[in-house]
């Protein structure tokens, strides 16, 4: 029996995977799967050495905090694949742990493939990366094909396999919310971490509060996770704001999402999901000085939005540390929502370049087309 060890750090690398794996599932079930999983593999039947929230760790201060014990986990997780044995160490994101480990295992059993989805960004920081990668991985799968030239000029094998967001998939049982909310909507991305909530939060409830003293056509909508939505909840209340909503539901985020007029978002893959319902938006990102000193000394790249970095400009207003304040929002939101020339063209350039992004399937055929091409 052919054997995968999946090894992924975080909830989104944990679902893309289970996607992939599904795939492969379909085509061959008589394979054995062990890895580090999140409840999307577990869910699945795939064990699991430990809880990957064990080797969550997100800040780079949270990473220098906490290295021992990384050091220990990573160790861990070798001797575990080492005793599997497996023909495939398919990695999913989360690259300061899993490369680590994949470097590892290759140098201890060299006949073990070892496939990684979701290249590093190397043409944002630390391209020299690739010349030490080519010594342990096999295959690097990507989502963005300008990112192929970088691995190929150092001969690693890759392919671009698209980004999964962007995959079209038909969604049913669309929850019609007029009688939700009866206002024109603006969609809100805070965050997914608790450190971006403590800084966004309260330069987002001043902004609304500016937005409220001139009109109250709006209804905001903060877009959160189960385990955060009551914490925005109790915010908004101390707040006393009442065109305020909170959503976890996915189902009901993205059909909130598909009928707003405008996204305020913070920075990361959350903005192409709000790029591809074709939702005008502007970009924003607070972070404590230390982390926005590390970042910006280790960053080679003038933006922070994907978009914005294919393009090489700014197609999606970014509003990034001291610009990140409840009056610069203001009036970016305002400037935008009056200007629908500007929005127009917006969006043209927006489906223009997720276009040039796209899969010519699914992100999840490609890579799980690629796994298999290894069991052969």
């Amino acid at each position: 029996m052919k054997k995968i060890f999946i090894l992924t750090g975080e909830p989104s690398g944990d679902k893309l995977a289970s996607e992939v794996v599904k795939k492969i599932i379909n085509f061959d079930k008589d394979i054995n799967f062990l890895g580090v999983c999140g409840k999307h593999l577990k869910a699945l039947g795939i064990n699991s050495i430990f809880d990957q929230n064990e080797i969550t760790y997100l800040a780079f201060s949270d990473i220098i905090l906490n290295i021992f014990k990384i050091r220990k986990k990573i160790n861990h997780t070798v001797n575990e694949i080492i005793k599997f044995q497996p023909d495939i160490l398919f990695t999913v994101d989360s690259p300061d742990f899993s490369l680590r480990v994949s470097k590892k295992v290759k140098q201890i059993n060299p006949n073990i493939k070892t496939i990684h989805y979701i290249a590093p960004k190397v043409w944002a920081w630390r391209e020299g990366r690739v010349k030490k990668m080519k010594k342990f991985l096999d295959h690097v799968l990507l989502l963005f094909n300008f990112e192929k030239k970088y691995f190929d000029k150092e001969n690693l094998k890759s392919t671009f396999v698209g980004h999964p967001l962007l995959d079209d998939q038909l969604e049913k049982n669309n929850i019609s919310i007029k009688q939700i909310i009866d206002k024109k909507i603006i969609s809100i991305f805070a965050g997914s971490r608790i450190s971006e909530i403590n800084m966004h939060m309260p330069i987002l409830i001043n902004f609304i509060k500016k937005m409220n003293n001139k009109n109250f056509d709006y209804n905001y909508v903060f877009h959160s996770t189960e385990k955060l939505s009551e914490k925005l909840k109790v915010m908004i209340k101390e707040n006393n704001l009442h065109n305020v909503d909170v959503i976890h539901d996915e189902k009901l985020k993205s059909n909130i999402l598909k009928q707003s007029i405008f996204a305020i978002v913070k920075s990361g893959t959350v903005s192409l999901e709000v790029c591809k319902y074709n939702i005008p938006s502007i970009i924003i990102y607070k972070m404590n000085f230390f982390n926005y000193l590390l970042a910006k000394s280790l960053l080679n790249i003038n933006f922070v939005n994907m978009v914005n970095i294919i393009n090489n400009k700014e197609v999606i207003p970014e509003l990034i540390q001291k610009e990140c304040n409840s009056d610069e929002i203001y009036r970016a939101v305002n400037y935008l929502l009056k200007k629908p020339d500007l929005v127009k063209n917006q969006l043209l350039e927006i489906n223009k370049t997720l276009n040039e992004i796209k899969s010519s399937t699914s992100s999840t055929d490609q890579a799980s087309k690629v796994v298999l091409s290894y069991l052969v």
